[in-house]
């Protein structure tokens, strides 16, 4: 976590409550050491929060305090309302539902100004015939990546040949129109991408997988860059 989202954290988690919170408690919340808390909470004091309390007792924010709302220039509310649309537009159902909840949660906390800007504007995505037709379950998919579980699925190359895969899902990648994922192939024994789109009978397993190295995703990135690097340097 970036220290300007941990202050802001910290801001909002005081605020939250009305009982002294130790620096144990927060270091605890953010994942972090209680000597980073006292370096974070003088970063506060010292820029005008008013926290009270000290190290050993607990800290408290004032009632009154307002946090101030999150601020965005035209441009980056231009990209915000831009990357929801894409989203809409190339990813599944799901997800595209969140895009726009997003988008409501964002705009409900805008200023006006800042909520018309992001209601006018010019800036559009639109679904495209050239989106792929996908016979698995994208939504199921992104879960089996968050949660890591093995996948199983018939592929089908450009030449038309058949096989049938156990992957370690890892990650998805958007090449316009098409999705791929990355994963550590156990059949072939390597990581291997697959195109979504000649992708079959996709069946999500309960066992999950556990990092191994040489199997991750910090791996499979190492062994690109190698290979860009090499290509590189011939």
């Amino acid at each position: 976590m970036r220290r300007a989202d941990r202050l802001f954290r910290i801001v909002e988690y005081l605020k939250a409550r009305r009982e002294v919170v130790t620096a144990d408690t927060l270091a605890s919340e953010l994942a972090v050491s209680p000597r980073t808390i006292y370096r974070d909470i003088a970063v506060l004091s010292t820029s005008g929060v008013p926290i009270v309390g000290e190290a050993g007792v607990g800290y408290l924010l004032d009632k009154d305090y307002l946090v101030r709302p999150i601020m965005f220039d035209v441009e980056e509310l231009d990209a915000l309302a831009l990357g929801a649309q894409m989203v809409e537009s190339w990813g599944d159902q799901a997800i595209a539902k969140a895009a726009r909840q997003a988008i409501d949660k964002i705009t409900a906390a805008l200023p006006e100004t800042s909520r018309n800007e992001i209601q006018a504007s010019a800036i559009f995505s639109l679904p495209s015939r050239g989106k792929r037709a996908l016979e698995i379950d994208f939504a199921s998919l992104r879960r089996a990546i968050r949660i890591k579980h093995f996948v199983e699925f018939q592929y089908t190359t450009e030449e038309g040949l058949q096989s049938q895969r156990r992957v370690r899902p890892l990650c998805l990648a958007f090449f316009a129109p098409v999705w791929l994922l990355t994963g550590w192939c156990e059949t072939r024994e390597d990581f291997r991408n697959f195109r979504l789109d000649r992708m079959q009978t996709m069946q999500i397993r309960d066992e999950l997988f556990h990092d191994e190295s040489g199997k991750r995703l910090q791996d499979y990135q190492e062994q690109m860059e190698n290979t860009c690097a090499v290509a590189r340097a011939s």
